[in-house]
């Protein structure tokens, strides 16, 4: 090669580096909260739109979450089989009343006889404290079974945002690589078409190009992914600009974790169930008074003519033996849900080291994650200066720029997934928006 075509190649090359320079992408300030993002164009024809809503925040979702959720028709049922179980133990009688009336006749057909009677089934002693009792604790495992579901829901709730929060970051990155690729890759096009610089650096460019939009691709349709499952959890396709929270951190599960809660008030009102059923005992009393009516038609010696008033009390006895089958079930069902309290608890246990154990290490890793960027970033300027120079070629100087883009995206994820780990600490833990 001649000193002129030298000199002149070497020129080509810093300007090349010079283009490369200015289309670079700025690194972002990770440590900013995540900021709501427009729609953009999609690659695919297959779009799922999420708009965000000012006025919505994360409690407001949960709460119309809740309102759609499949479990709200089993949740209203149980506050009305409460309110059904109070009305009962209201009732002065224990059970349905009867009336009765028999008309007999004799053959001769001079005699008449009417006996009418009311049979009222009495409350054993205590049976309607117990009853009382019941709906008491009815209309409370009611009430925590909604607390645990709208903390079930906030777990799915969270999820489903940082969920998209994450792929909306690597989407966003991937955008930007396209972008930037692109300008690149007009460039050196059009160095190329001048016969400054050698086809192979365009094929080069167009390969680099070729996999940033597949990339580019793939990240959008994770993205459309995740947005669907937003709206299939919410079924809403809206969602709050900020829903960023606040660490609650506690030593240990407490005893109102609503959780733990709904299930110790299903095993209380499991016992007392036992305890209503057991006072029973036998049967019910049953008190019953009437009237009899002796009349004949014609004047017969055999008839009293005259109405009398009579009372009777029947007692059951002797059903103990039938009874304690339906007890001994009852046990059994309050057995296994005082097994499934002390395995939750432990289960919540684990997921609160967990969580606990997952913030120190992406606190960790968040910090180490800045200084690879920065560090990536300083790189990346000392190999531009080696390319203007002539010390490395385009190859070299691509896989340096790949290296700092995935240390910019990796802080990036980092900063986000640290925020979710937040969320699902607070989750862990009980603690509701």
């Amino acid at each position: 090669m001649t000193a002129p075509n030298f000199h002149r190649n070497r020129r080509v090359i810093m300007t090349l580096c010079a283009s490369l320079l200015s289309f670079a992408a700025p690194a972002e300030d990770i440590d900013r909260p995540p900021e709501v993002h427009p729609d953009i164009k999609s690659v695919v024809d297959h779009h799922d739109p999420i708009e965000v809503d000012a006025s919505l925040n994360l409690a407001k979702v949960i709460d119309l979450t809740l309102e759609k959720f499949p479990d709200a028709a089993w949740l209203s049922a149980q506050e009305a089989e409460a309110a059904a179980i109070l009305e009962r133990s209201r009732s002065w009688t224990s059970g349905a009343s009867k009336a009765g009336l028999r008309f007999q006749e004799a053959t001769s057909g001079t005699l008449h006889y009417i006996d009418a009677a009311v049979e009222v089934p009495l409350w054993n002693i205590g049976q309607r404290d117990a009853e009382h009792s019941l709906a008491d604790h009815a209309q409370a495992s009611a009430e925590s079974q909604s607390q645990a579901t709208r903390l079930r829901v906030a777990g799915l709730v969270r999820t489903a945002l940082w969920d998209m929060e994450l792929q909306k970051v690597r989407h966003q990155q991937a955008l930007a690589e396209v972008d930037t690729y692109e300008q690149l890759f007009a460039k050196i096009q059009r160095r190329v078409e001048l016969g400054d610089l050698p086809r192979a650096d365009l094929l080069l460019a167009q390969t680099e190009l070729l996999q940033k939009r597949s990339t580019l691709t793939l990240a959008e349709a994770e993205l459309m992914h995740a947005r669907k499952r937003y709206a299939s959890v919410t079924q809403t396709t809206k969602m709050p600009a900020e829903f960023a929270e606040h660490l609650i951190e506690l030593d240990e599960i407490q005893k109102n974790h609503p959780a733990l809660v709904a299930l110790h008030n299903q095993v209380e009102r499991k016992r007392t169930e036992i305890e209503a059923l057991q006072l029973t005992g036998s049967g019910q009393t049953n008190l019953i008074v009437g009237i009899n009516s002796d009349r004949p038609s014609q004047n017969d010696p055999r008839s009293n003519n005259t109405e009398s008033f009579n009372i009777g009390v029947t007692v059951p006895f002797g059903g103990s033996a039938h009874l304690q089958p339906q007890i001994a079930a009852l046990q059994v069902e309050a057995s296994r849900l005082q097994a499934d309290y002390q395995q939750l608890h432990r289960d919540l246990e684990l997921a609160h080291h967990e969580a606990e154990h997952n913030l120190e290490v992406n606190q960790a890793e968040l910090k180490l994650a800045e200084e690879m960027k920065q560090v990536a970033e300083e790189h990346m300027q000392m190999m531009e200066l080696s390319f203007s120079s002539g010390e490395i070629d385009l190859m070299d100087l691509l896989k340096v720029k790949a290296r700092t883009q995935q240390a910019i995206l990796n802080a990036k994820e980092r900063s986000v997934i640290l925020q979710r780990d937040v969320a699902l600490y607070n989750q862990a833990v009980g603690v509701m928006p």
